[in-house]
């Protein structure tokens, strides 16, 4: 059990690391403007020792009335560079028409996750497939919606990652309407060699969302689901959603040098999935609200995985300084010389960019202790 200064270092930890005020853009979205976006994918170190971020290109679109209205998630995209300081150029890129298969068209593209392995590497991607609701809850599909679900491909190498193999991991959730729409993949590597596998799910109303956990086992390709629940809504500022994006164990040092192993899980979250209008006579806050999420960190101990809980009850913790305050789809890549996380943040002129910052050992000491 983590006592108050251990928590109140996490705080401070995760606010150096993923550092609002001086993160530095690393890939632009389409367009200068409201509804356009690059993110919600991770960070990987490739084995030249190279640096790979993907993503997905949103366009506007208003997703309460069917993406006819706009492009929305149009393109899963991969970048490298030769440093994490260094300039990102795509190297690797799907369409929505790659994406589609076994007869079943693609509506958009959303959360993605790279995850290298022995010997090559995956990627996991999250569709809205042109799909039907259940019968008994078909008048709750929005006109031009799909349902999500998440597929993975692999290969020796990410420029020789193709489609041809394709295969649904986690579909969408028919027998569960609770947790009918499934994506927003997430992994982390286990100290056992398991290979965690997170994501986001939503109900058939989309009037939450919330976290389930999978585990595949070293050596297998089969995966277990060990959560429907990873990390409660809160009472507060997150009482809409928990949607975990990444999870990062903590370095063993200062106060955590003797402590159980421990890792940070950053989160997105709102205090509604439509947006609230504020009573101007109350207590100024962020809320955040359905697409324009902020954010919060929970935390646990290793031991005791899958038991996680906020840290950040009261107020988020990741708020954008400009535009609409968004900041989401946290991802973390530790290194020898530090952590370098990158997320997607809101701008003065409300595109959401994907940003990064880089917080070395010696900072990360310092603050620790």
């Amino acid at each position: 059990m983590l006592t108050q200064d251990q928590k109140d270092k996490l705080i401070a930890f995760s606010a150096a690391l993923v550092d609002q005020e001086n993160a530095r853009i690393l890939v632009e979205p389409q367009d200068r403007s409201t509804g356009y976006w690059f993110g919600g994918g991770n960070v990987v170190q490739d084995r030249d020792g190279s640096i790979l971020v993907c993503g997905r290109y949103r366009n506007y679109g208003d997703s309460r009335t069917g993406v006819g209205a706009g492009e929305r998630g149009l393109e899963l995209a991969i970048f490298r560079s030769d440093s994490i300081d260094g300039e990102f150029e795509k190297i690797k890129s799907f369409s929505k028409k790659d994406l589609a298969w076994n007869g079943v068209d693609i509506v958009s593209i959303e959360g993605v996750a790279l995850h290298l392995m022995e010997d090559g590497i995956e990627l996991f991607i999250s569709t809205e497939k042109d799909a039907k609701y259940p019968e008994r809850l078909a008048s709750y599909q929005k006109p031009g919606a799909g349902v999500w679900s998440i597929d993975r491909i692999h290969a020796d190498s990410v420029e020789n990652l193709l489609v041809d193999n394709i295969e649904e991991i986690v579909p969408f959730g028919n027998e569960d309407p609770s947790r009918l729409h499934c994506k927003d993949p997430w992994v982390a590597d286990l100290e056992n060699g398991d290979l965690l596998l997170g994501y986001c799910t939503h109900p058939f109303t989309w009037s939450s969302s919330g976290t389930a956990a999978m585990i595949r086992k070293a050596g297998t390709d089969t995966y277990e689901k060990v959560s429907r629940d990873l990390l409660s809504r809160g009472p507060v500022w997150d009482i809409a959603a928990a949607r975990v994006t990444e999870r990062l164990v903590v370095p063993k040092v200062g106060a955590f040098a003797d402590s159980p192993d421990t890792s940070i899980y950053f989160y997105d979250s709102c205090e509604s999935l439509r947006q609230l209008d504020e009573n101007p006579t109350a207590v100024a806050r962020p809320r955040g609200w359905s697409c324009e999420e902020i954010g919060g960190v929970a935390a646990g101990l290793n031991s005791d995985f899958p038991a996680v809980e906020s840290i950040t009850v009261e107020s988020p913790l990741f708020v954008s300084p400009t535009g609409t305050g968004c900041s989401r789809y946290i991802a973390t890549l530790v290194t020898d010389e530090g952590i370098f996380a990158n997320w997607q943040q809101s701008q003065d002129d409300l595109c959401q960019p994907l940003v990064g910052h880089f917080l070395s050992n010696e900072e990360i000491a310092k603050i620790l202790s």
